[in-house]
């Protein structure tokens, strides 16, 4: 009685985490600032309206806060009882971008899927759905001494991987296939897997890396950018060249939020994949620290709500959609840098794009949720 006392006093006692969601909002709001300048030459351009990426990113914003403001005031465990048919939906989904008349391709890889007026990227609901059916499965009362087997844990974790891994790897979208393993790994390594597992996981998958690059002449083109960012400057070279003249002439305060030259159709994918270089050349290394640093609270915060989840699965779930934040933006500012070979990765909340946005700001709704149930010492 005494055990059911204290469950019940935790889980009404918790608050939901406004910092957090402080920090979201900081994003979004450069995000829409960003979009709104990067956006001007490349809108009137493709579609006639320079405004016409921000009407877009408004209208999957709107979507996404309602959708966390639901999402957060419904108990996380809900979603325990839905988790097996939503990944296979995504998965679904994933298939139907290779059929005619409903996947869409563009430049080369059928990512989209089209309903009407509306498109959306399958990949990123399997972001989350991943994130909710292995969180639900390694956090299962017999499983979690499971985790730790060979048979009973790693064979059935690379199966549902490499199932996951061949569907975006057909697209192809070798960045969101490197994510998704990334999340993934880090979901498995918290529940309790051994660390050979995780060892020869690794060690597997960049075995499956150099494979990809070996075979497709453009990932061998990025690869050699990436050694050598003179190599090839007005072909395979040139995104990562005009990122760094953009991130180079911002200086330490940028020459102005509006003021930059390279989104004026140099810069290729403006308010996409390369919106970090207009970022810095706007608004200079003060920014860019700024941005970073807002990321780095949003992971710190997402890992205080993971070591005061009242159980595994919530901890599980909140590892997931905060290694899921953090890596991709990570890997977004890395490629954008010349650390990392570019892949295609957007900012999160920042870069354009209303699917990701939308799924984005529902995984926050979901970790505000396991916030709220939150134990009081951890």
């Amino acid at each position: 009685m005494e055990n059911m006392k204290t469950e019940i006093q935790s889980r009404s006692s918790g608050v939901l985490d406004r910092p957090l969601l402080l920090a979201i909002f900081a994003l979004l709001g450069i995000g829409l600032l960003m979009i709104a300048s990067a956006g001007v030459a490349y809108g009137k351009v493709r579609f006639g309206d320079e405004y016409f990426f921000l009407k877009q990113q408004c209208f999957g914003l709107a979507v996404g806060i309602i959708s966390l403001f639901i999402v957060s005031r419904l108990d996380y465990h809900l979603f325990r009882k839905f988790v097996v048919p939503l990944f296979f939906l995504a998965v679904a989904l994933l298939v139907m971008v290779f059929i005619p008349g409903v996947g869409t391709t563009v430049y080369g890889a059928a990512r989209w899927i089209e309903l009407g007026p509306l498109s959306f990227q399958p990949s990123e609901v399997m972001k989350l759905a991943i994130i909710l059916y292995l969180a639900a499965w390694l956090s299962g009362k017999q499983q979690v001494k499971n985790n730790a087997d060979f048979f009973e844990g790693y064979v059935p974790f690379v199966a549902i991987l490499s199932l996951v891994g061949f569907l975006i790897i057909k697209q192809p979208d070798t960045g969101t296939l490197g994510l998704i393993f990334c999340i993934a790994l880090t979901i498995f390594f918290v529940s309790g897997a051994r660390l050979s597992y995780i060892f020869f996981t690794i060690l597997g998958g960049i075995a499956t890396l150099a494979l990809l690059i070996r075979l497709a002449p453009y990932r061998m083109e990025r690869f050699l950018v990436f050694l050598n960012p003179d190599h090839d400057p007005l072909g395979s070279g040139y995104q990562l060249n005009q990122a760094l003249m953009a991130l180079g002439s911002g200086g330490w305060f940028g020459v102005g939020l509006g003021q930059g030259r390279q989104k004026f159709n140099y810069l290729p994918e403006p308010v996409t994949d390369s919106i970090f270089a207009v970022l810095g050349e706007e608004v200079g290394f003060i920014g860019v620290a700024v941005v970073v640093m807002l990321f780095l609270f949003v992971a710190w915060r997402g890992l205080r709500i993971a070591q005061r989840a009242p159980d595994m699965f919530g901890r599980l779930v909140a590892v997931g959609i905060i290694s899921w934040i953090f890596i991709q933006a990570m890997i977004n500012t890395m490629a954008i840098s010349g650390i990392i070979p570019l892949t295609g990765i957007p900012l999160p909340f920042i870069s354009y794009g209303g699917t990701s946005l939308a799924v984005l700001l529902t995984a926050i709704g979901i970790l505000l949720n396991i916030s709220k149930q939150a134990r009081l010492e951890a």
